[in-house]
């Protein structure tokens, strides 16, 4: 099983981790989804997003029931050659046994990663990884459903995300 993961910060505070399950990246439709609601979060520091956010991400995986094969993140798992980002940190905590792409919307300075063009937009979208080629992880978001930039099914888990809390 293949999950993505997000993270919603309401403005009222805590956090609502979700992610989505679905068996392969062409899939238009997912086929379950997790949310953990916390009370409680790091506050946002530049650079160190990840303090924040893994977390999050991993109390939302100890509800997960299933082996999962991949995982995708919202933002980088590198930030640079020897810097590490979200992604890098939830595939060590995973003892490097599940890959990890990262899907980032806006660009990072110093981040080597791949840029992919979806449908007809203008900006691309930028994916790194670990455990896995990162321009096989390209191929793979490249790949997934949808007509627009963002994959079908990681709207899909923004929106489970958001209606968490």
């Amino acid at each position: 099983m293949i999950a993505a993961f997000d993270v919603h910060y309401p403005p009222s505070g805590g956090a609502s981790a979700a992610a989505v399950f679905f068996a392969d990246y062409r899939d238009a439709v997912l086929s379950g989804s997790c949310v953990k609601r916390l009370a409680e979060v790091e506050g946002y520091v530049p650079g160190a997003f990840y303090r924040r956010e893994l977390p999050c991400l991993l109390a939302l995986i100890e509800k997960i029931e299933h082996p999962l094969q991949e995982m995708i993140v919202d933002g980088y798992v590198w930030l640079g050659k020897s810097r590490p980002g979200l992604g890098s940190r939830l595939f060590d905590a995973m003892k490097g046994e599940i890959p990890v792409i990262g899907v980032a919307k806006t660009k990072f300075n110093g981040a080597c990663a791949v840029e992919i063009s979806r449908g007809r937009a203008k900006r691309p979208l930028f994916v790194t990884a670990a455990g896995i080629g990162k321009r096989s992880a390209a191929e793979k978001i490249r790949m997934m459903h949808g007509k627009h930039r963002l994959p079908t099914l990681l709207k899909e888990v923004d929106r489970v995300a958001r209606e968490g809390f």
